[in-house]
């Protein structure tokens, strides 16, 4: 299987390294990347062993997996120039591009091309990437699952309806922002009641992924374990209720509807 990579920046360097480098689940020779820049493509192919080459059509000729790793707006300049050269190879297409939709990657695309939607997050980078996943009619089980083992190496993939595909792009896509604000701000607080901002920022990462780790296999509701944490006139319960009295959820509900909306803005729903 060979896989081909339109674009070399980040989060493209992100899973082409976690297919290779992270994981050594993929040989780099069967990867060929292409950018804009030249150069960066060639970094990153010679870090993973992929191959390089200057031009996007090199790239198709070379792919049965073809990854648009371009930004939302290039895609419509990048790939109706590659239609014939899609045509004849018949690639799976997997985009990356956020906002994008299944319909309107097929508008670009030679008819009946399988297209498959993936969105990583930026965790990709140490292999913890949650990433959603869509797919048009054309796309098999076998052609997903092989989707499925490219971006396992960067992480866990959920499969996503479409019509939810906006929702995952802020609670799997842009959160992790929202987390990093969180804990570098706790953090802040702890140096400004006396702690070290080394020591307090790997203690509040170290407590977060632990929260994490407990909502996930525990099984329990965040509010059952909420009050689990807050005693009977304690001090966590202080905390809980400070924060609900300036308007975090209300807050954090607002974060959601402001990255929603963009979303949707570039899906071209509004």
């Amino acid at each position: 299987m060979k896989f081909g990579f339109i674009g070399a920046g980040n989060m493209a360097g992100a899973i082409i390294k976690g297919m290779t480098i992270g994981t050594k689940s993929y040989d780099g020779k069967d990867i060929t990347i292409t950018s804009k820049t030249v150069t960066s493509a060639a970094k990153l192919a010679e870090a993973c062993g992929a191959n390089a080459v200057t031009t996007a059509a090199e790239v198709v000729a070379a792919s049965d997996v073809l990854v648009l790793a371009v930004k939302p707006h290039v895609l419509a300049a990048v790939v109706p120039a590659l239609k014939e050269e899609i045509a004849a190879k018949k690639p799976l297409v997997v985009s990356i591009a956020a906002g994008k939709t299944l319909d309107y990657l097929a508008g670009l695309l030679p008819e009946g091309t399988p297209i498959v939607r993936v969105m990583p997050n930026i965790n990709a980078k140490i292999g913890a990437s949650t990433s959603g996943l869509c797919a048009n009619e054309m796309v098999t089980e076998e052609q997903k699952a092989i989707v499925k083992g490219m971006f396992q190496t960067i992480g866990t993939v959920v499969e996503v309806e479409e019509n939810h595909f906006d929702i995952f792009s802020v609670i799997g896509g842009a959160a992790p922002a929202f987390a990093y604000m969180y804990m570098d701000a706790l953090a802040r607080a702890a140096v400004k009641a006396g702690m070290p901002k080394k020591q307090a920022l790997e203690i509040t990462a170290a407590t977060v992924l632990g929260s994490a780790k407990m909502v996930l296999e525990s099984g329990e509701h965040p509010w059952a374990l909420v009050d689990q944490v807050c005693s009977p006139g304690g001090t966590t319960i202080e905390g809980v209720t400070a924060l609900q009295a300036n308007g975090f959820e209300s807050t954090m509900c607002k974060a959601f509807d402001a990255v929603l909306e963009k979303d949707k803005k570039i899906a071209g729903k509004k």
